[in-house]
């Protein structure tokens, strides 16, 4: 089973998301997602400064089995990226809540009220 911290909102596809004091939200993938891709041996970050909308692709991770593509949570800019974890992959599978991906300033804060709970995840990872 994987490891869910309650303090954390989710996505559908794996993502998970804190709200900082500041405002701005860390991005990562989840425990469950680190686990089904394997190893990972890459990882492409997003550009600072660059505007997504929600659900588009925005970062790219690699493992020895897959490549899948990170998706942003919710519309933003992105403020700051992890250089560490794309400098060593395989932090991420170490710690996938400690490895974070990018950190970015959301339009609307609200939208994180719409992601998913830690029950809700667990939920869709234990059925994927």
């Amino acid at each position: 089973m994987s490891n869910v911290p309650s303090n954390l909102k989710y996505t559908a596809s794996h993502e998970w998301m804190l709200l900082n004091a500041d405002g701005s939200v860390t991005v990562g993938i989840t425990d469950h997602a680190q686990e089904a891709l394997g190893d990972l041996v890459f990882v492409e970050l997003p550009e600072v400064g660059a505007h997504f909308d929600a659900e588009k692709e925005i970062a790219v991770v690699e493992s020895v089995k897959a490549a899948a593509d990170v998706y942003a949570p919710i519309a933003g800019t992105v403020t700051e990226v992890n250089q560490a974890a794309a400098d060593a992959p395989e932090s991420v599978n170490q710690d996938a809540y400690a490895a974070w991906l990018f950190k970015m300033t959301p339009d609307n804060v609200a939208d994180l009220d719409k992601m998913l709970d830690a029950a809700a995840y667990q939920a869709v990872a234990d059925a994927a």
